[in-house]
């Protein structure tokens, strides 16, 4: 597809006075936002992206907190799409801190002049559909208006910070940080008194990090997280090149697998070998390091005796760490299955409660009461700080999405069709919203696999149904009321059979007060999301929508009652 031949589908009625019109509008400036500006340009589109943040990156322009790194292997945190960017950019660490990945987000937009394309320190307040002229029509914080067939929601599942729901959070004097929205400029804790209310995977790194360089440093705790080494090591300039040389191969891998990634999957059931296996190959999962347990066993996440026994080890290596009986005690995850929650992984964090500037705090024994103006009141009594720092996470999957008010055909809001929780199809499109796309959709993979390798998937797949709409002169898309229930059948079907929803996280939505809470990502791995995602289009897109939106369905919707791949 070209400029010249996309008008086709791209320019149905003119722009109204003061809107300005291009194919495609993108909301976002991630990693799924960078690559649909660089794969909708190639088409020939014009095209216009959004970015609240002052440059490109998402997440990572945002996290700049003490200690701030992937948890996945930095070589499969990068895009594939590319064998240029792949055999110029080389990763110094197995595990890239964030000023890293932040220079190598800045490299990929400079090779493929992605920053002229966007419109940074800019959000977008609404984006409604006008059905007469099939187009989405969006406005912005800036005033302005545009308009376009096609808008792509590339929010990612963590955008919008979640503020602690404590009172007197803004009656405090000191300073106060949240860890989403840390300054770019440098924080010294030399000499402080630093609060951090949180520890999960962010709480964690950035305790660790903070916890040796502060004058006293006090960690807030309500649900301790599982957490295990990451054995972090510089890459050797060897292994580099072996790695350049084989990237096709490690990236088919990774696409066909569950994770999205090249980590090591077993199809070995826990209670498949001898306890005395078990403890061995637990223990070399633990001196590997990273995310290697996880893939140890094959139902860590369906048999939940298998999951509590190694629960129960990773619990028994905190006393080996901890020094003092009672911080180690209090330091131990209970209540809810180990990977049910975001596993965390850490270079020193047990580690840093042997220091003596470092106390934690066990906010169910002590709840906090409220933060008043010189610190954090407990039910034992008040610390005062000199800074507190707001590890408390975001409003995880749908909360990007919803900041947004989205108006679909017949003026229905997206707010109003997920009020009991994230619906679509695929969770690349929802019903009621022709021609709007979503990219690491709520109701995909999304948290549970490499959102590069989603995001990547799911930009590709739009930009094949835009092509397979271009060849047959279409001018929109949606997916039937029929496939999307059937794909939430799909979604919830395979949720029961799930731990994940035996813990309060933010995956399940139980972190943000009101919230409708629930399982509803797609727990069936990677590589089966891809067959069904590759089966509606090879199937001609035979349960969407097409043509003017009062059109009827183009054929009867199908979606198998039983998929080979998951047997739901």
């Amino acid at each position: 597809m070209n400029a010249e031949t996309s008008r086709a589908i791209s320019d149905p009625l003119p722009a109204k006075a003061g809107a300005q019109r291009v194919d495609v509008l993108i909301i976002g400036g991630g990693f799924g936002g960078m690559y649909a500006v660089y794969r909708f340009r190639e088409m020939g589109l014009r095209l216009q992206a959004f970015e609240a943040g002052g440059d490109v990156g998402g997440v990572w322009y945002w996290n700049r907190y003490p200690g701030a790194r992937v948890d996945l292997p930095s070589i499969d945190y990068s895009y594939a799409f590319s064998p240029e960017i792949e055999q110029e950019w080389t990763w110094s660490e197995q595990f890239a801190a964030q000023p890293e990945l932040l220079r190598y987000i800045d490299f990929v937009a400079n090779k493929l002049s992605l920053r002229p394309h966007f419109q940074f320190n800019t959000r977008v307040d609404q984006a409604t559909w006008d059905a007469a002229r099939e187009v989405w029509v969006v406005t912005t914080d800036r005033g302005e208006t545009w308009e376009a067939p096609f808008c792509i929601m590339a929010t990612g599942p963590l955008s919008i910070p979640k503020a602690p729901d404590i009172p007197g959070v803004e009656r405090f004097k000191g300073r106060l940080i949240h860890a989403a929205r840390w300054p770019h400029e440098p924080v010294s804790f030399a000499g402080q008194r630093v609060g951090v209310i949180g520890t999960g995977s962010t709480g964690i790194q950035i305790v660790q990090d903070v916890g040796p360089q502060a004058g006293e440093l006090y960690v807030y705790q309500r649900t301790p997280s599982f957490t295990m080494p990451m054995r972090n090591v510089p890459l050797e300039a060897d292994y580099v090149a072996e790695v350049k040389r084989n990237y096709p191969g490690i990236r088919e891998a990774a696409r066909n697998s569950a994770v999205g990634g090249v980590r090591p999957q077993s199809t070995r059931a826990f209670f498949s070998v001898t306890p005395a296996q078990r403890r061995s190959l637990l223990e070399d999962a633990w001196k590997q390091g990273g995310l290697a347990m996880l893939g140890t066993f094959s139902d860590l996440m369906l048999n939940e005796t298998a999951n509590e026994e190694v629960a129960e080890f990773v619990r028994s290596k905190i006393p080996e760490i901890v020094k003092n009986p009672d911080t180690a005690e209090r330091l131990k995850p209970k209540g809810y299955p180990i990977f049910a929650r975001r596993p965390c992984l850490d270079s020193s964090y047990y580690e840093t409660y042997n220091l003596p500037n470092v106390h934690l705090v066990d906010c169910l024994s002590d709840p906090i009461v409220e933060i008043s103006e010189k610190g954090v009141r407990t039910e034992s009594g008040e610390i005062e700080l000199d800074m507190l720092i707001l590890a408390t996470g975001y409003d995880g999957l749908t909360g990007a999405m919803l900041a947004v008010d989205v108006v679909g055909r017949d003026g229905r809001r997206v707010t109003q069709k997920w009020k009991d929780g994230a619906r679509s199809c695929l969770g690349l499109m929802m019903e009621g919203f022709p021609n709007l796309f979503m990219t690491t959709g709520p109701n995909g993979p999304a948290a549970l696999a490499n959102i590069i390798r989603i995001s990547e998937h799911d930009v590709d797949w739009i930009a094949a149904a835009m092509t397979h709409m271009k060849a047959r002169g279409l001018s929109t898309i949606e997916p039937t009321a029929e496939a999307e229930e059937s794909w939430m059948d799909t979604v919830r079907n395979l949720a029961k059979r799930s731990l994940i929803t035996k813990a309060k996280t933010w995956w399940v939505g139980t972190n943000v007060k009101d919230k409708p809470s629930g399982l509803t990502m797609f727990v069936g791995g990677f590589q089966a999301y891809r067959q069904y995602a590759a089966a509606a289009a090879d199937d001609g897109y035979r349960n969407f929508r097409f043509g003017p939106t009062s059109a009827p369905p183009t054929c009867e919707p199908r979606i198998a009652a039983a998929d080979p791949v998951t047997g739901v």
